[in-house]
């Protein structure tokens, strides 16, 4: 009886999961054969799946599994802080009252900014959430109690930029509150669908191929290459594309690492885009096991010297658990080898602005006094 019992719950978890996966909103859209034509046009897509420059397997085999398996179960002491991480408000009349002449930059955590540049307010990767997962059972919380401005009290955005499509950049919640009050959406090839699922009008949405770029009114949106992988469900991955991102303006150029293993494709971007004032470089949940899709912090530094960036700043950190690193494992790490590389760093906290104009940059090792 108790066999049966058990056999009765596991078909019953399965019947839940899988009804899950196939009817939840979280999962996104579906691509037509139209979207697929385009695709094979882009010289990235290869037997039904897009591609990374470089061959980078994904390929685990049993025993890395297992072994990454083990150490998720036994978990990694300080993987998370004892205590809230501080944030920094933000007043929402102080982004409308912002002179136009102002470049100003604020991190939200983990990828996610606020951009203020030409008097514009572009979102880069906002992930508003509470837990990277399609669900809050399924992800532990962030780091932080609340945010620098809740999105209910942002202004009028003028461009909303993704990187690519796991949870941690592209959240379903966060669309839904944010779609109706954002102008424009610019995504890597295929990424337009979950948009377009979640209600964003199509006309609003923009998909772009690495190496091709289009304007915005006076800012011109570079869509470059990244090393690393996508999907949201079973049997998606690799279905969309992702991508790095440059925003060029009249005095200042910008750029977004997105998620991504080392490789050439930074110092090419560097020699056709840099030099850079500014740019935000993936720095976080990392393993040797998988550090063709994710940079160790020695890499994120020397990459920050191939983009030929003149300051960077580690992101993709101070947010959630998603790796088998501590907490302050990346930022230590990254912080020690820019300074061998003589590579200039900003460290804010959640919410510190970062205004280009100034020559004092946010460099404080806040994390220190937090145990």
């Amino acid at each position: 009886m108790t066999g049966l019992v058990i056999v009765g719950v596991i078909a019953l978890l399965f019947v839940i999961g899988f009804l899950f996966v196939q009817f939840s909103p979280q999962f996104g859209g579906k691509h037509s054969e139209a979207n697929i034509a385009q695709y094979k046009k882009s010289g990235h897509y290869e037997n039904g799946v897009f591609v990374n420059e470089i061959p980078t397997s994904m390929e685990m085999g049993f025993s890395k599994t297992m072994s990454i398996l083990k150490d998720y179960i036994a978990g990694v002491p300080n993987n998370a802080p004892k205590r809230p991480l501080p944030v920094q408000t933000i007043d929402s009349l102080d982004i409308v009252n912002r002179p136009d002449t102002v470049t100003r930059i604020t991190w939200f955590g983990h990828s996610a900014f606020l951009l203020e540049i030409q008097g514009k307010n572009i979102l880069i990767d906002p992930m508003f959430g509470d837990t990277p997962s399609p669900h809050p059972w399924l992800g532990k919380s962030r780091f932080s109690k609340g945010l620098p401005i809740e999105i209910e009290k942002l202004p009028k955005i003028d461009a909303v930029i993704f990187s690519h499509d796991h949870y941690d950049h592209l959240d379903y919640g966060s669309i839904l509150k944010l779609k109706d009050k954002v102008g424009q959406f610019y995504t890597p090839l295929g990424l337009g669908v979950h948009l377009a699922a979640w209600g964003v009008p199509q006309a609003n949405i923009h998909e772009l191929n690495w190496w091709y770029e289009i304007k915005f009114e006076d800012l011109t949106f570079k869509c470059a290459p990244a090393r690393h992988f996508s999907g949201r469900g079973l049997g998606d991955r690799f279905s969309t594309l992702w991508a790095s991102w440059v925003i060029q303006g009249t005095n200042h150029n910008i750029f977004f690492s997105g998620d991504s293993g080392y490789g050439p494709h930074f110092k090419t971007i560097g020699e056709k885009y840099g030099p850079f004032d500014f740019a935000m470089m993936e720095c976080g949940q990392y393993d040797k096991r998988w550090d063709n899709i994710h940079m160790m912090p020695e890499e994120t530094a020397q990459a920050a010297v191939d983009v030929n960036a003149k300051l960077f700043m580690p992101i993709h950190w101070g947010a959630f658990v998603l790796a088998l690193h501590t907490w302050k494992d990346p930022i230590e790490r990254v912080t020690k080898k820019a300074e061998e590389l003589g590579m200039p760093i900003s460290t804010p906290q959640i919410g510190e602005p970062i205004i280009l104009e100034l020559a004092e940059k946010p460099h404080s090792k806040w994390w220190e006094v937090l145990e």
